[in-house]
């Protein structure tokens, strides 16, 4: 689930991954590809760098990464940590864990969520994609609270938002909703993805809508805050292969030197595994 980029040396691209066990459990774990043909498998993970929380906290139910940043010597990564429940299916809610040593482990920074619970957002507060720009950082995420039945099951009404912080760790700034679900013909918005472009930014998401799973999108802003979907981009289908003919979810981008990779799930938000496609920048 989530395939989150990090450039690990020249040659070397670390895809953090959420890895499911059978219990449909998740811990971040990371699979080496090469940087110039993503193809070519050179490492996995033996064990997770991140493993679930302890008893009761709102990461005990899984973990899954949504962005590598890094200060200074060390990699900052924000996950999504969820919580199971009785009477609403989970909860998640966004986690910050610290490494030292290049990535190859993961210590919490605390014990409860980086991004909380609100009156406003009581039960979600996830896949948040954080870029350190200017002194400060920007944070892109999804959140929102309301249950929606969708074929008897229900799923959550999530937007895109904006906040921003001094230090990474702190998230007092206003909130702003970049993105709103489309009550006609969407449910929700899933994991945003921020590049910076010449002109402003662009935004690659996923749109779940009413009688269809999650397809991907984009949309460009001036200002990080106020954002226009851009129609046909990122001009991706589903299938024809059968792994991703149902869904395509969770896209992350990654550009090196004229080509950008984008990244994504298949089908079941990742059951199926991660694939990607690629285009020229020139």
């Amino acid at each position: 689930m989530a395939p989150t980029p990090h450039l690990v040396s020249a040659s070397v691209l670390r895809l953090y991954v959420g890895l499911c066990d059978a219990q449909m459990t998740s811990r971040v774990g990371w699979v080496d590809i090469d940087a110039d043909d993503p193809a070519r498998v050179l490492a996995t993970a033996e064990a997770p760098v991140l493993d679930i929380g302890e008893p009761g906290a709102f990461d005990d139910s899984g973990v899954v990464p949504t962005a590598i940043v890094p200060n200074r010597d060390r990699l900052l990564l924000y996950y999504a940590g969820f919580q199971r429940g009785t009477k609403v299916p989970y909860t998640i809610f966004t986690g910050l864990a610290v490494s030292d040593d290049g990535g190859q482990s993961f210590v919490r920074h605390g014990r409860v969520p980086i991004l909380d619970r609100t009156s406003q957002e009581p039960t979600w507060r996830t896949a948040a994609h954080v870029v350190g720009e200017s002194g400060i950082f920007r944070m892109w995420y999804a959140g929102g609270g309301e249950w929606i039945d969708l074929g008897g099951k229900k799923v959550p009404r999530l937007d895109i938002r904006h906040i921003d912080s001094a230090d990474g760790v702190a998230w007092t700034g206003p909130i702003t909703t970049c993105l709103a679900v489309d009550p006609k013909t969407e449910v929700s918005l899933g994991r945003p993805w921020v590049v910076r472009e010449s002109n402003g930014y662009a935004m690659y998401y996923s749109i779940r809508g009413g009688a269809t799973p999650y397809r991907l999108a984009s949309a460009t802003s001036a200002d990080g805050l106020i954002w226009t979907q851009r129609v046909d981009e990122p001009g991706l289908a589903l299938g024809p292969e059968p792994w991703d003919l149902e869904m395509m979810y969770a896209s992350s981008v990654f550009r090196r030197g004229e080509r950008e990779y984008l990244f994504y799930n298949g089908n079941d938000t990742g059951a199926t595994g991660v694939g990607w496609a690629e285009r020229s920048r020139s």
